[in-house]
């Protein structure tokens, strides 16, 4: 089992190694498939968005087996989202839980198009995703941000991230049971389309 810790330092490096162009290999070998036919440890659970551009393999330059992948629109947290995160958790002893959200999201783009004109057309399963992200943003249009559509959106997301990770720490006993007798860590990021850099902003130890 890698603790915590370790486990975010491996993130960090990866992703070091992803801006820099400088990637590991052996990873995605043939080999390296065989080697997990088995059973699999991945390291860390990453909940992020199902954007295109934000495969967390690839932007933590990790290979098969290493990491455990939700991907949802708008990373947010329903039912199905945390009984991956406690199958992960429990099964494989996984010990590090990072909610990745990314700049420029849409789903979160839409939610502040919602709230700022409601429309009677979504369909229900869209407007249960908007729902789900509502209750993290809808306070930032009361502040002067709502003037400033850049910096709305880059709050936006990163309240979301932070209800997302609040809401396993809180939401599950299981999770709740492993992050007070057994090390488990979640974590909020956020990744950077336009420089490949993943910043660790929520609930990292200080020691990270």
């Amino acid at each position: 089992m890698i603790a915590a810790a370790e486990a975010l330092a491996r993130l960090y490096e990866g992703n070091r190694r992803f801006v820099a162009e400088v990637r590991s290999h052996g990873s995605l070998s043939q080999s390296r498939r065989l080697e997990v036919v088995a059973a699999q440890a991945p390291f860390a659970i990453i909940l992020g968005c199902s954007d295109s551009r934000v495969p967390a393999e690839i932007v933590f330059d990790q290979g098969l087996g290493d990491l455990f992948v939700i991907r949802v629109a708008g990373n947010i947290v329903a039912p199905s989202q945390i009984g991956s995160v406690e199958f992960a958790a429990e099964r494989f002893g996984t010990r590090l839980v990072v909610v990745m959200g990314h700049s420029q999201c849409g789903a979160v783009q839409a939610t502040l198009e919602e709230l700022g004109r409601p429309t009677h057309d979504q369909s229900r399963n869209l407007s249960a995703i908007v729902d789900r992200i509502r209750p993290a943003i809808a306070g930032l249009l009361e502040t002067g941000l709502a003037q400033r559509p850049e910096a709305l959106l880059h709050q936006a997301v990163r309240a979301n991230v932070r209800i997302s990770a609040n809401h396993l720490r809180h939401g599950s006993a299981v999770l709740e049971h492993l992050i007070q007798h057994a090390g488990l860590l979640v974590v909020g990021a956020e990744y950077s389309l336009e420089t490949g850099i993943v910043d660790f902003f929520d609930g990292v130890p200080a020691s990270a």
